[in-house]
């Protein structure tokens, strides 16, 4: 019962954090002005004083209930790297291929426009046949683009909701605790820092986590 109540609320804050923008419209990017050359200041600005790292705060002793961050622990650990840098691989990719495709359609729009009006009518009817199949493709590309990288999100929170609900458990035998609350949605109007476990998390998740691949020479 509590590790499925803990898997349950992860899921949410997990989408949440991995979610990539929807994607976008498929339109060349806009041709911005360059800004005026603004004048170099007469002296360096002083960098801002660093401030010394505070230790994390000590778990309170024969404390029974903790917290974690999931997206601190998504952002973080070497598995919730990885997963990111898959969904945004993913986005790029699709973004790519949509501004190419959309680079087209314009293309062949400007050239009815600048020169519809002298073409033949079987060339002018043959481009603008063109250009009403480029708009179909378009948004069923929109349309199959965001459903893949919805159907990826979903994937790889699945994937470290499996991995990260064994490790809660353990770090929950391990101290004692009765309960585990997940910081994204318990809302807290204050706790403890020395409840929250993310970083223990963290720790024992990087350490099942396997080495990446190398490249066989």
């Amino acid at each position: 019962m509590r590790g499925s109540a803990i898997a349950a609320s992860l899921a949410l804050s997990i989408l949440a954090l991995s979610a990539a923008p929807v994607f976008a419209q498929t339109a060349p990017p806009a041709q911005t002005p360059p800004k005026p050359a603004q004048p170099a200041p007469s002296q360096p600005a002083a960098p801002a004083p660093q401030l010394p790292a505070q230790p994390p705060a000590p778990f309170p002793q024969g404390a029974k209930l903790a917290y974690i961050n999931p997206q601190l622990i998504f952002q973080q650990s070497v598995e919730g790297k990885a997963a990111i840098a898959r969904v945004q691989a993913l986005v790029q990719k699709k973004q790519t291929e949509g501004q190419t495709k959309a680079k087209q359609l314009q293309d062949n729009q400007t050239k009815l426009q600048s020169s519809g009006s002298v073409m033949n009518e079987a060339a002018r009817s043959q481009l603008e046949k063109e250009i009403e199949r480029q708009q179909r493709e378009g948004e069923r590309f929109q349309q199959d683009a965001q459903a893949e990288i919805n159907e990826i999100q979903q994937e790889v929170n699945n994937e470290f909701g499996k991995k990260l609900q064994p490790i809660i458990e353990q770090i929950a035998t391990e101290k004692g605790l009765h309960f585990v609350f997940n910081a994204a949605d318990a809302g807290f109007a204050w706790v403890a820092p020395g409840l929250d476990i993310s970083a223990d998390v963290i720790k024992k998740l990087d350490a099942t986590a396997k080495p990446a691949a190398t490249t066989p020479k």
